[in-house]
């Protein structure tokens, strides 16, 4: 079963070289029983983490069960621990945080394969701990945690039973216990190897060892008719399928090992936290914010006009003198309707005239602006009555008095009452309210709620006495055609009225798109600033996760000795630590997110706007704590897999 053969290890202790075994050869068949004998230093404990493969030697040859160790690389090593050796340690090692059963359980999270295992349950009763499974270390005895270690130590079903001082740290009687139930577990066939300074406990073997300064002394067999008659092995009858706790996939285990893990460490795992909780806040209330500065441009955006461009007459230089635009060449709305049906990529088209007006009603005098348009005037400024209807082209033909109110007017003649179909008076001239225009509020340089709106030929003749139109609004189809229908704009007003020799480009048409898009980008430009702001704190926040995964595998050095003795891989110890490192990044991030959502609703509450976190910032705030968690979590995790088993169980 062990075959050894003039193995040696050296160990480096600053500058003193101490050489733990020298030379050493050995060979266990199965199913002995094998006592290590020997002074503190003499070298057993050294021999015996070597027969584990805890520890490999500087030369020589082991060989476990006829397999060559000398070149297997770690993962494979890890394997053949897990599934040839069980371990019982002088200091117990059992985890604290959790219960017996899940202690014995914690070597099948490592299993690998279709090798059989033993029922957990069936072997705590076996131990004596039946009615204890579910009490944690520190509610059981030295001779009760000593039982569970045998019984995690057997749960692989392993072919060798290595005991470390089983009872060095156990009262006589309970040591009496422990050493029964290691004679009848060698009774039943295991091959144990058993370490221990005291004769009467290497005196339960059948052949005892001794070992001196890294050598081998001694090698005492009992006589033949002293040893007792084998049973049949301890795994005969106790395979089972795995009970469906056991059934869950790593990924889970390791989730539910985690979340222990943190909750062990409340204080400490709530500060850690803290950090992704306010940067995932942050993310979310400052991407709120950037998205209702642009709604906000987009609004007003909206008010200027969608896609739009105007046409106006151009101001010409006549004998030194620059005059004012239409003072040569002026637009009618004939021109307005021939832009109708030339331009194919035109969506809307709106003849305008404008001027002050003083309106009447009842008692109720004010003075606003008075705006003659087509309905046309409706699409390119989405100007969609908040109540009843806006006029048609045939109340235009007809010069119909038919009028449309803006918030402003609407208060300071009616109040709260409903204007819709009321008269009101118009420079002396009675209007019929059909409509209330939407809010849209300043643009800068004016109320743009002051205003009333009624059909333009009706402004033309029967307010204002005008004969020309002062501009001409147009919208294009899309963004993407802006530019070819102001070209398309430009070329026919070359057809349109003008005077030869008099007049150079009697019309010119203004683009208001770039002044959208460069609010756009503005607004877009912030939004980013404050999103990158929010980021900072989130890598402040990982950070912070970063220093406490780093404290975290160093507290825990023998945990990970232990969980790599018990046939844990490199891979298995990241994937532990990186896991504990998003849960921890997660947890943070869904209260990040309830905080985010909060104080939006506060912010908005406040300045009396809705700010609503929109899908995509709470996909990226979990997205980035995922991030956070694997990208701070990764080196803390390598770290932790790097550690030599041995070394890591000796950490003081």
């Amino acid at each position: 079963m062990i075959v050894i053969e003039n193995v040696t290890k050296t160990y480096q202790m600053g500058e003193t070289t101490v050489k733990a075994l020298r030379g050493v050869s050995l060979h266990i068949k199965q199913g002995e029983f094998v006592s290590l004998i020997g002074a503190s230093g003499s070298g057993k404990s050294t021999l015996l983490h070597t027969i584990g493969l805890l520890d490999r030697p500087d030369t020589g040859v082991l060989r476990i069960g006829g397999k060559d160790t000398a070149n297997l690389p770690d993962d494979e090593i890890s394997r053949l621990r897990s599934e040839t050796i069980g371990f019982v340690f002088q200091q117990f090692h059992l985890l604290k945080r959790m219960t017996a059963l899940d202690n014995v359980e914690l070597p099948l999270i490592y299993a690998k394969g279709d090798r059989p295992s033993a029922d957990p349950l069936e072997l705590l009763s076996r131990v004596g701990l039946g009615n204890r499974s579910h009490h944690k270390p520190n509610e059981l005895s030295g001779g009760q945690q000593q039982r569970v270690a045998i019984a995690r130590a057997l749960v692989r079903r392993p072919q060798i039973v290595l005991a470390d001082e089983p009872t060095g740290n156990l009262d006589s009687k309970s040591g009496a216990e422990i050493m029964a139930l290691l004679r009848e577990l060698h009774a039943e066939g295991l091959t144990i190897v058993l370490v221990t300074h005291e004769p009467s406990v290497a005196a339960a073997a059948d052949r005892t060892i001794r070992v001196h300064d890294g050598q081998i002394v001694e090698d005492i067999r009992k006589p033949a008719a002293a040893i007792a008659p084998q049973a049949a092995p301890i795994t005969a009858g106790a395979e089972i399928a795995l009970t469906p706790r056991l059934q869950w996939n790593l990924l889970l285990l390791n989730f539910q090992q985690a979340a222990r893990g943190l909750w062990s460490n409340k204080l400490r795992t709530c500060l850690s936290a803290l950090g992704i909780i306010i940067g995932v806040a942050a993310v979310i209330v400052m991407l709120a914010l950037g998205n209702a500065a642009q709604h906000s441009v987009n609004h007003e955006i909206a008010s200027l006009g969608s896609n739009r461009l105007v046409v106006t007459p151009n101001p010409q230089n006549t004998g030194g003198v620059r005059m004012k635009p239409g003072a040569v060449s002026r637009l009618t709305i004939d021109e307005a309707m021939n832009i109708d049906g030339r331009v194919p990529t035109v969506a809307a088209v709106s003849g305008n005239v404008a001027g002050q007006v003083q309106v009447v009603y009842g008692h109720n005098n004010v003075s606003t602006n008075l705006i003659g348009a087509m309905p046309g005037y409706e699409t390119i400024y989405s100007d969609q009555p908040t109540f009843g209807r806006f006029f048609t082209m045939e109340e235009c033909r007809s010069r119909a008095r038919v009028a449309l109110l803006g918030p402003t007017v609407l208060f300071g003649l009616f109040g709260t009452n409903d204007p819709i179909g009321q008269t009101i008076e118009i420079n002396h001239v009675p209007f019929t309210i059909i409509g209330v225009l939407p809010a849209k509020g300043s643009n800068g340089s004016g109320d743009t709620d002051d205003v009333i709106l009624v059909p333009l030929q009706t402004a033309m003749y029967r307010v204002l006495g005008k004969k020309y139109v002062d501009w001409i609004d147009t919208s294009a189809t899309s963004a993407g055609v802006v530019d070819d229908t102001e070209e398309k704009l430009l070329d026919l007003t070359h057809e349109w009225p003008h005077i030869p020799g008099v007049t150079n480009e009697s019309y010119r048409v203004f683009n208001l798109v770039a002044i959208a898009q460069a609010l756009s980008a503005v607004t877009a430009t912030i939004s980013l600033m404050l999103a990158s702001v929010a980021a900072i704190s989130l890598v402040v926040g990982g950070i912070g996760i970063m220093n406490i995964m780093l404290v975290s595998v160093t507290e825990r050095t023998r945990e990970i000795g232990l969980r790599k003795a018990l046939g844990a891989r490199g891979r298995d110890i990241q994937m532990q630590f990186l896991i504990e490192s998003v849960t921890l990044c997660l947890g943070g991030g869904f209260l990040g997110i309830a905080l985010g959502w909060i104080v939006t609703l506060i912010i908005g509450y406040f300045q009396g706007a809705w700010l609503n976190p929109s899908f995509i910032s709470i996909a990226l705030s979990c997205g980035f704590s995922v991030g956070v968690g694997v990208g701070f979590g990764y080196w803390p995790a390598v770290l932790a897999s790097r550690l030599d088993p041995i070394e890591a169980l000796r950490y003081e």
